[in-house]
């Protein structure tokens, strides 16, 4: 699929985009106008934003080259949707549909096949970034600086375009649900097409081991309406949905979040149209309870202690795991737990993100609220992750709520590498720092 004109016309927007931000007022605020966010950060409105609405879309799909040229601004949903009818779908594949590619790359995106694939980025062969000194760059593998833009969450600028590798597929992938004690043997399955593993409680948690098939042999699951994926993964051993439900088995209940809604109660999920089953709705909802309080009230209505949200993803080496979930589970308590192996593509390291190319960590995800006892200090859980994570030799990933002092900060996300790279794509600061942006919430 090639469109010149839409090329054309990207370019054009690409050059509004550099006057838009050139005519801002030095040191106004600046976010991306977007209508969804996947972050857990939340801020209030700035008041100047950039639209970047003319940067979501597929440019092209060359199915010979196995590559893709797409907006920045463009959702996984949108990508995967253009990139199957080849018979292509992009490396990594983040879990939730509007996570968008620019965002995966700035930020961070995993996903079943990170195993053998590693993350998002690695996956990029050139991109075009508008930097923080307001100049359109394009960058490939080849540049030094190439390196530096992942993980630097808009503080050095905006991917508006990108070109990507993309692998193969069959129609339907075959799952087996392994219900396993020793987390090491996740080592045992890297010859598989998708990894990933599920935590219910201590004692109980599953490897799912996903395989592509050409042809089906028997009926493929449905967990868009009424079923439910992650209530499966207990009650059968094996299982199997074609390639695009499979690469959207997560979002429909936003892994098994949805229950804090009611969507999983079954007269409410009867109830519940099936077009907003999806973690977008869910989402929203969350950042309408955050405004207004909603929840917060009803639970001092109630008496009831205040909670905290402990909402991250961590990567822990994999010979660490039964350590983390061993502390996880006794001093934090949340379930399910989502665990997803990572192993790095490239053989070098990147600089905002340091993992260990040659090891194979997993992410550890867990999504929801802890009670707060008495005299317990804001982020009191979450500080406690963050200490954990750091004496295991793993790593946080930033969309969420962070506690590090500036000193630990630095340390552990390569300060000394991160204000050389801030020289070179923002000299005069236009944007804020990493530090202030995931820490403070500037």
């Amino acid at each position: 699929m090639g469109n010149q004109q839409a090329l054309v016309g990207h370019e054009r927007a690409a050059a509004t985009l550099r006057d838009q931000y050139a005519a801002l007022p030095q040191g106004t605020p600046v976010r991306l106008a977007k209508s969804t966010s996947n972050l857990f950060r939340f801020r209030d409105p700035a008041t100047r934003t950039l639209d970047v609405s003319q940067f979501a879309g597929v440019l092209s799909v060359d199915a010979e080259a196995r590559t893709a040229d797409v907006g920045g601004m463009t959702t996984y949903e949108d990508l995967v949707d253009a990139t199957l009818p080849y018979g292509l779908m992009p490396l990594v594949v983040p879990q939730l549909k509007t996570i968008t590619l620019g965002g995966a790359v700035a930020g961070l995106g995993i996903e079943s096949t990170s195993f053998r694939n590693g993350l998002p980025h690695e996956s990029v062969l050139e991109m075009e970034i508008l930097t923080g000194d307001g100049r359109i760059v394009r960058l490939d593998r080849d540049d030094e600086l190439f390196r530096g833009f992942p993980n630097s969450y808009g503080t050095f600028g905006y991917a508006l375009r990108l070109k990507i590798e993309l692998e193969p597929v069959a129609p339907y992938v075959e799952l087996r649900h392994i219900r396993f004690d020793d987390p090491a043997v996740i080592a045992e399955y890297t010859d598989a097409d998708f990894l990933d593993g599920t935590v219910f409680a201590p004692g109980e948690q599953y490897l799912t081991v996903g395989r592509f098939v050409d042809k089906p042999t028997y009926r493929p699951s449905d967990y868009t309406g009424q079923e439910i994926f992650y209530k499966s993964i207990r009650e059968r051993t094996a299982d199997l949905l074609t390639t695009r439900d499979y690469i959207w088995r997560w979002d429909t209940d936003w892994f098994w979040c949805s229950r804090a809604f009611g969507a999983q109660v079954p007269w409410v999920r009867k109830l519940w149209p099936k077009q907003y089953l999806r973690s977008d709705v869910y989402r929203k909802i969350v950042a309408l309870d955050r405004k207004y309080g909603v929840t917060k009230r009803a639970r001092q209505i109630k008496g009831a202690p205040d909670r905290e949200p402990v909402i991250q993803d961590v990567e822990i080496p994999l010979s660490r795991l039964g350590e983390f979930l061993e502390f996880f589970h006794r001093d934090i308590g949340i379930s399910p737990i989502w665990l997803c192996p990572i192993k790095l593509r490239d053989k070098q390291t990147w600089p905002l993100y340091p993992m260990d190319p040659g090891t194979m960590y997993v992410n550890v995800g867990f999504w929801a609220t802890v009670p707060m006892r008495p005299g317990q200090r804001p982020g009191h859980h979450n500080r406690l992750i963050e200490e954990k994570v750091t004496a295991l030799g793993g790593h946080k990933s930033l969309y969420s709520e962070s506690f590090y002092s500036r000193e630990d900060f630095w340390r552990l996300y390569n300060g000394e590498r991160y204000r050389a790279l801030k020289l070179q794509f923002d000299p005069d600061g236009r944007l804020p720092d990493l530090y202030d942006k995931c820490v403070r919430g500037s």
